[in-house]
């Protein structure tokens, strides 16, 4: 995760070999759970992987905005 938490990298580990995903948000920033001094980590479950990488907030109905795909209209 970049210093202003708006870029996040995730590697993970498939059959096939390593996927790499990358997400930007447009607004807002990535909230990062607590640091753990004992095993100098982040630690965390799948679950709160999922909601951080998703953008949800203990708010209900607020979401952090991302950056919209640009999609280009072909004609034939």
């Amino acid at each position: 995760m970049g210093s202003s938490r708006k870029l996040m990298k995730l590697l993970h580990a498939e059959d096939g070999g390593l996927v790499m995903y990358v997400k930007r948000l447009e607004a807002g920033h990535f909230k990062v759970p607590e640091y753990d001094e004992k095993s100098r980590s982040y630690p965390m479950e799948w679950r709160d992987l999922v909601i951080m990488v998703e953008g949800i907030r203990e708010s209900p109905g607020q979401r952090l905005r991302r950056l919209r795909a640009e999609r280009n209209v072909y004609t034939v």
